[in-house]
């Protein structure tokens, strides 16, 4: 049983967790930036299957029971739009349902190639995001763990083979949630910077081909009796030779790799007034490691939805991979398609609060600026009695030598709050 120290000790614990948690200002919609990278919820409460944004599901959506979907790409809050009975209580102006917003499998509640609905207390696995598609695995889907026994039997382990992964969601690669109880996965998330989905790799020329190629790690095997194993771990090996463009120059068998084919992009010098063009520069060649044929078969295996065990596609990017990409006319053009393969994406946060991490003293003292004088006399004055009360209320404890437990506090304004009904009455 805590004592009234504790008790207070603990409340201003729960106010600094809340201050980390939620330090922004939740009092603006964001609509009206338009679409953009930001935290997105589900409300299961209102029936429909739409986005709602970090600040609406605080301002609005307070009473609702919500699903974190994490960011997404391109995204429209849906709160003020037509979209959504409930009313948005930030932006006033009801708004034209959004056309441009990408509503996957994640809107239904549902993630993973397994298409199943995620439960924060129920989940033993760590899920990872889809860096293209931004949906959540789990790592057992991704054949990084043998699955849990807490898992249904029945899923399909991958729905991928006979579709395509759909839209979903968190901070990048990796989820904080913790594989409660389970041994470690085949690929940690200190071993990669980014994942991408079988599903995706095949959307994507460039992914395609470095799959299974030094830093862009695969979990094969060889039949469905053999164990998991990873594929194109060795970083080392990016400095072999490598085939070149044939239109570069016939004589030339291969090159070094550089380590970051931006380099290459040196200005061209400039030329004297008058003085006649330099010759055009040859094509760049291409520095894309050669295909590792096992990871292309597994590929035309999805591709072709055959059954196949030998694995599911995915792609763990190490750290570092955007300097890595070949910029070639071949490859660039699924990069630049995809800026978030070259760039890393900036995230929507609303603004800070300034009253953050402030204590309930201090909040007080501040809400009670801000309200009219004659108001704040009177809070002033309903203050000074409830300390009063509760003076009194503690004066035979430190008569008796008795110690003010949690339980004690709870009573006192229990008490104060049936004062307070009877006087409405």
């Amino acid at each position: 049983m805590a004592t009234l120290a504790e008790y207070l000790a603990s409340q201003d614990e729960l106010l600094q967790e809340a201050a980390l948690a939620l330090p922004h200002q939740f009092s603006q919609c964001s609509y009206s930036l338009g679409p953009l990278r930001q935290a997105v919820y589900l409300c299961v409460t209102c029936p429909e299957a739409r986005g709602i944004c970090s600040a609406c599901s605080i301002a609005c959506h307070t009473d609702h029971e919500q699903i974190e979907l994490f960011p997404k790409r391109n995204f429209r809050c849906d709160c003020p739009t037509t979209s959504i009975a409930h009313a948005c209580t930030l932006h006033k102006i009801s708004e034209e349902p959004n056309v441009s917003n990408d509503y996957g499998q994640n809107f239904k509640g549902q993630f993973c190639r397994c298409g199943k609905a995620y439960d924060p207390k129920t989940e033993r696995e760590t899920m990872i995001q889809c860096l293209a598609c931004e949906d959540w695995f789990h790592e057992s889907c991704c054949n990084l763990r043998e699955r849990p026994s807490s898992r249904e039997a029945s899923l399909e382990p991958h729905p991928e083979q006979t579709g395509t992964a759909e839209e979903g969601a968190g901070d990048d690669a990796v989820s904080e949630a913790s594989s409660s109880g389970l041994p470690p996965p085949l690929i940690s998330g200190s071993d990669y910077e980014a994942f991408v989905c079988g599903s995706c790799v095949l959307k994507n020329k460039t992914l395609r081909r470095w799959a299974g190629t030094p830093g862009i790690t695969m979990v094969v095997r060889d039949n469905s009796k053999d164990t998991w194993r990873r594929l194109g771990d060795d970083l080392s090996t990016t400095s072999e030779l490598v085939d070149v463009d044939n239109s570069f120059s016939s004589s030339v068998a291969g090159i070094k790799r550089p380590l970051s084919p931006s380099n290459l992009d040196v200005p061209e010098a400039k030329r004297a007034r008058g003085s006649s063009p330099m010759p055009a520069s040859p094509p760049r060649p291409c520095l894309a490691p050669k295909s590792n044929p096992f990871a292309q078969k597994i590929l035309e295996n999805l591709g072709a939805s055959t059954e196949s065990a030998i694995g599911a596609g995915d792609i763990f990017l190490s750290e570092g991979f955007r300097e890595r990409w070949c910029r070639c006319a071949s490859c660039l053009p699924s990069l630049e398609a995809n800026k978030y393969l070259l760039e890393e994406e900036d995230t929507y946060e609303p603004p800070e609060d300034p009253d953050s991490g402030l204590s309930l003293e201090e909040l007080g003292m501040r809400a009670l600026e801000r309200l009219p004088r004659d108001r704040a006399i009177d809070g002033i004055h309903a203050f000074n009695e409830m300390r009063d009360d509760l003076v009194k209320y503690l004066r035979p404890f430190a008569q008796e030598g008795k110690v003010v437990n949690e339980t004690d506090v709870r009573e006192f304004f229990a008490s104060l709050t049936e004062a307070a009904k009877k006087g409405r009455r």
